[in-house]
């Protein structure tokens, strides 16, 4: 019961949030319709499933155009790969755009969508969510934006949470227990510290503080000192970072050593993969850190398998689309009239995707089997395989 409440509650707030932000026509709370909220569109197991998939066709930007293009030939590479089970896959451009994304979806429900797989961007997925809460249409988004999550909508991108629940429990086993955070002050690098906050909590270690920065080169450069004072006067074991290779971590990984912080003797842990792009690895001050990141040998397969059916290698999240339809499809080869029903989606069992086993969790949030990788001598070493199912070591 505390789930559908919650579910309702996350409903509102999306469409109030919404409701500032966009010009709606008639915005109203969206119902939420039966006793389980959103429950999902009923298909006949004999026929196709009509799924609709949202992707930035369409956009001015060149890296969404190109990233679009990747999310539909991954969607169409997982439709021809299922077997015992039909996808009406129709593809639908967004532009990139909240109004456009919505608008996308208005006609796909006309035109008999049961589920829509995507949009990319989480204004997006918000507005097409509102949108298709009273038709009882599930959304998938490509986001990996957690506070998005709930009701009709679930998000299959990595989220912040997940990543730091699977580094913060095999911290904590081994043995490395007082954790200092360390942030930019930006919106991504607050919910990258309420992430590690939570994680640490959870797995049982201590949060000897945590330590923002203004995300600019002479905000990390003056905030080094602060970190290494710090780290030392609280007896840290590891020093937990939402820093990423396109924004701080180099210069951490050159300044922090430097002040003595040695990578030998502190544990740093990423929130980031920190293996891309492959310069990254020569870096010395992520030599020994450790990082999350989807089991490497699915990743490889299906980035081959892709190169060779379209003759270039998929976006970072093109597997993503891939797991949509995985899932969809799966479900829809139970036979079941209420396949897409959030029971259905929220299977404790999870799904097979192109980088591991998943799962969608009741609250819109997801699941994914991360492997702990690291670097060694200037190269990816992993430390802990990926679990291949729920219930196993990693989760």
């Amino acid at each position: 019961m505390f789930a559908v409440f919650s579910s309702a509650r996350k409903a509102m707030r999306r469409l109030a949030a919404l409701c500032t932000v966009l010009i709606v026509a008639a915005c109203q709370p969206a119902s939420l319709g039966g006793s389980g909220g959103n429950s999902g569109q009923s298909i006949d197991p004999g026929a196709p499933v009509a799924v609709a998939l949202l992707v930035p066709h369409g956009s001015s930007s060149a890296q969404e155009a190109a990233l679009a293009r990747d999310l539909e030939n991954a969607a169409r590479l997982a439709v021809a790969d299922l077997q015992g089970v039909r996808i009406d896959l129709r593809v639908y451009g967004t532009a990139g755009q909240a109004g456009q994304a919505q608008q996308a979806a208005l006609n796909a429900a006309a035109d008999g969508a049961k589920i829509i797989l995507g949009p990319l961007h989480a204004e997006s997925a918000n507005a097409v969510a509102v949108a298709m809460a009273p038709k009882n249409i599930n959304v998938l988004a490509f986001s990996n934006n957690a506070s998005i999550a709930g009701g009709n909508l679930f998000v299959l991108g990595q989220t912040f949470d997940n990543t730091a629940d699977r580094l913060a429990k095999y911290a904590v086993q081994q043995g490395k227990r007082r954790i200092l955070a360390v942030h930019s002050n930006n919106l991504s690098g607050e919910l990258g510290k309420q992430a590690i906050q939570k994680a640490t909590a959870t797995a049982g270690g201590t949060l000897v503080g945590t330590i923002a920065y203004e995300f600019s080169q002479q905000g990390v450069v003056a905030v080094v000192p602060q970190i290494a004072a710090t780290a030392r006067s609280t007896n840290t074991d590891a020093i937990f970072m939402t820093a990423n290779t396109a924004g701080a971590l180099p210069l951490f990984s050159q300044m922090l050593p430097e002040t003595g912080l040695d990578p030998a003797n502190m544990q740093y842990i990423g929130l980031s993969r920190w293996d891309k792009p492959a310069q990254t690895l020569d870096l010395p001050g992520v030599q020994n850190g450790w990082f999350a990141m989807p089991d490497p040998n699915r990743s490889a397969r299906f980035a081959a398998r892709f190169q060779e059916a379209n003759g270039n290698a998929p976006h970072a999240i093109a597997g993503l689309a891939y797991d949509g339809i995985a899932a969809i499809g799966a479900l829809a080869k139970s036979g079941q009239g209420d396949a897409l029903s959030r029971e259905g989606l929220t299977q404790s069992a999870g799904f097979q995707g192109v980088d591991g086993v998943f799962r969608l969790r009741p609250d819109g949030t997801n699941e994914r089997g991360l492997a702990i990788a690291s670097v060694r001598d200037k190269k990816l070493v992993i430390l802990e395989q990926a679990p291949s199912s729920f219930g196993r070591a990693g989760f």
